[in-house]
């Protein structure tokens, strides 16, 4: 991901603190290390890069781990990686698993931001 401008909580609490931090909507995406779901998840990560850099100001965006953010991925209700989330004020507005291309992405945000 580089400089693509998506946050990467290592834990929990870092996970709340940028949901509390953002102004704007916030897509979640949930990503797991098991083998079944390491290639999937990789290219979700350059897909919701470009994703966050095409949104800037208007999203913020945080590729989280299942492993490191239990409660998250529990609250949420997350069964498998990758899986999105939208949240709006800390609520969930729209959820959704599976790969999806760029333009997957814009019509599953665009469709609730």
């Amino acid at each position: 991901m580089g400089t693509k401008r998506v946050h990467q909580p290592r834990e929990d609490a870092e996970f709340e603190f940028i949901l509390g931090m953002s102004d704007v909507p916030v897509l979640a995406y949930f990503t797991g290390t098991w083998p079944k779901a390491i290639e999937p998840c990789r290219a979700m990560d350059l897909v919701v890069g470009d994703i966050a850099d095409e949104y800037t100001g208007r999203l913020t965006a945080v590729r989280t781990d299942i492993t490191r953010c239990p409660a998250a991925t529990t609250r949420y209700g997350i069964t498998g990686a990758p899986s999105y989330v939208l949240l709006k004020a800390g609520e969930a507005v729209a959820q959704g698993t599976g790969p999806m291309s760029t333009a997957e992405v814009r019509t599953f945000l665009d469709g609730h931001l």
